[in-house]
């Protein structure tokens, strides 16, 4: 990128040095400062520039500044601030309101709301308690926390978080690749111009200093620096200014491609729903005497030493709701079928139709509504008491809040939406039709997954997979963008492109509107350095000596205007790139 500068400068210096020595035949003036003038002004822009580079890193700046310089431990019973590096897995570290969080780890005691905006650009705290895990960098809000460790030093997420964007920043969009080609072209033909300049100059004029000035200054204005900054500005601001919202790209290559999606297909369990399932419905029999709290409430009591998913959403479901719960006595699961038990001296029975029907339950009419659950994707849970059924309770996999308006941003932005998962097609089709997507697949196995996606590629499309990170990692390797939404992983950000730190699907149509405006920024930067060069390189060579109204000044540029001119156009590139940090997104 010197190149040019440097045989400018060096032109103007080791032509004055011979008149300055007295050789007869080169003129009377130097240019000794037309010399130091240019290197204090392209060092003056170098400074501007570094300035402004130095903003486009600001993410990086952050993140860093979210560590805590010590923790709170309690050792041998004792507590003691050390600095964060000493700390050490299975530590008890406290953390007081109002406090940083230091290392990843899961609480054991205590309750409090955690604001994890750092981590996922949600800006409300979210309610931590015993069991929970809590990430490092983020801020404890009101309650006194004690933690055990479970990650310290470069393990955290906090500081896979930081390394990630470092390399993201670091590395070279496959555009660049371009940029240079053309640039390596770009200035053996300027030294080419500036030679045939010098020779026009001189054989025209007779005059070598008036052709070398005019030479020093092509070669001075060409230097193609800022079409060097116009690529690697835009990445590291857009990179950053996904880490600000909790989406992490894992190098510049998943930033370019992003904006050229054709098709974007979306794991269902986890990714467009919440991942486990929920108590929807509760259904009371004309005969029963029970209202569907009561129902509610003595599933759960029978519910309560089971392990299945479905009667653990019945007891949390009571537990949400503050219920009270009976006690259970001669309890019985049977695998695959449901739960016998005694509750207030009642025979009750939870589980399947097919249970009821083998413990000859009557089952009072219930048989259409458990249909219409069916029918509607959810399972239905049978509650019967003293071989009557009384209840139905309808348990599904929810769709997650802001899945419908993230699959509708996506759809408007063009792209075909489509829902893969393993269930069966009526539950496919009940929540693909619930979310709106284009097309549901339905039925897949976790190793065939990665095959749709080949499918949709040979269509020629260019496809992103958004999943869980884990299971759907062959998928994700597989699509032209892969992105994990969940938790942050270390699972997920070692095979996704794309990391969304936030649960929320909503994520995945800001990582590609982020993607549009930094490639839009790309390309208004290439086109401002190609055009500054392509219009001020016939200047500098002289062409406005035949336009007769052109300033004087234009018809004989000096070196100096040039230098001042060519520091200004890579300030200018910065300065645009910079602007992407104000991008809504």
């Amino acid at each position: 990128m010197d190149v040019l500068v440097a045989m400018g400068s060096s032109a103007a210096y080791f032509y004055s040095i011979p008149i300055t020595l007295g050789v007869s035949g080169l003129g009377h003036h130097v240019y000794f400062e037309t010399s130091a003038v240019i290197i204090t002004l392209i060092v003056t822009g170098k400074v501007l520039e570094a300035r402004a580079k130095g903003r486009t890193s600001e993410a990086i700046k952050k993140l860093i500044g979210l560590q805590p310089r010590t923790a709170r431990v309690i050792r041998d019973g004792q507590e003691e601030d050390i600095p964060i590096s000493r700390v050490q897995h299975g530590d008890i570290v406290l953390v007081r309101p109002g406090e940083k969080i230091p290392v990843d780890g899961t609480v054991i005691e205590g309750a409090s709301a955690v604001d994890e905006s750092m981590l996922t650009g949600e800006s409300l705290p979210v309610n931590k308690a015993s069991g929970d895990t809590i990430t490092g960098g983020t801020l404890n809000k009101n309650g006194l926390l004690k933690f055990k460790a479970t990650r310290v030093g470069k393990e955290t997420a906090l500081a896979q978080i930081i390394r990630l964007v470092e390399q993201a920043q670091g590395s070279r969009a496959p555009i660049q690749a371009t940029v240079d080609r053309v640039a390596a072209v770009f200035v053996p033909a300027v030294i080419t111009v500036a030679v045939i300049t010098l020779g026009v100059w001189w054989v025209g004029s007779g005059d070598f200093t008036t052709a070398l000035i005019r030479t020093i200054a092509v070669l001075v204005i060409a230097c193609p620096c800022a079409m060097g900054l116009a690529t690697p500005t835009a990445i590291m601001v857009g990179v950053g200014k996904g880490a600000e919202n909790g989406i992490l790209f894992r190098n510049s290559r998943a930033l370019e491609r992003a904006h050229r999606l054709q098709a974007i297909i979306l794991d269902k369990t986890g990714t467009i729903t919440q991942g486990k399932p929920s108590v929807t419905m509760i259904s009371a029999s004309e005969k029963s005497p029970l209202n569907e709290a009561e129902i509610l409430a003595l599933a759960a009591a029978a519910e309560r030493g089971s392990e299945h998913p479905l009667g653990e959403a019945v007891v949390r479901a009571v537990r949400e709701r503050d219920l009270p719960l009976a006690e259970v006595h001669e309890f019985e699961a049977v695998t695959g079928h449901g739960i016998a038990a005694v509750v207030d001296k009642h025979n009750v029975l939870v589980g399947s139709r097919r249970f009821m029907q083998d413990r000859q339950v009557a089952l009072n009419g219930l048989d259409a509504n458990a249909a219409d659950l069916q029918n509607h994707g959810q399972t239905a849970i049978w509650l019967a008491i003293d071989d009557q059924a009384v209840g139905l309770i309808g348990v599904a996999d929810t769709i997650k809040e802001g899945s419908r308006e993230a699959i509708a941003a996506l759809k408007r932005m063009g792209l075909e939406v489509i829902m893969l998962t393993g269930d069966n097609q009526a539950t496919a089709r009940a929540i693909g039709q619930e979310a709106g997507v284009d097309r549901i697949v339905a039925e897949v196995l976790p190793g065939d997954k990665a095959a749709q996606v080949k499918a949709l590629q040979d269509e020629g499309k260019t496809v992103a997979m958004v999943g869980d990170g884990i299971n759907d990692a062959p998928a994700l390797a597989q699509a032209d963008v892969g992105m994990a939404i969940g938790t942050g992983t270390d699972v997920a950000m070692e095979t996704a492109d794309v990391t969304l730190m936030h649960g929320d699907l909503r994520a995945v149509p800001k990582a590609i509107r982020l993607s549009h405006g930094t490639m839009n920024t790309i390309w208004q930067n290439l086109f401002w350095a190609f055009g500054y060069n392509t219009l001020l390189i016939p200047i500098a060579a002289g062409v406005l000596v035949l336009v007769a109204f052109a300033p004087e000044f234009l018809q004989q540029l000096h070196p100096i205007l040039a230098a001042l001119a060519m520091s200004f156009s890579s300030v200018s590139v910065v300065t645009n790139s910079l602007r992407l940090k104000g991008r809504k997104i």
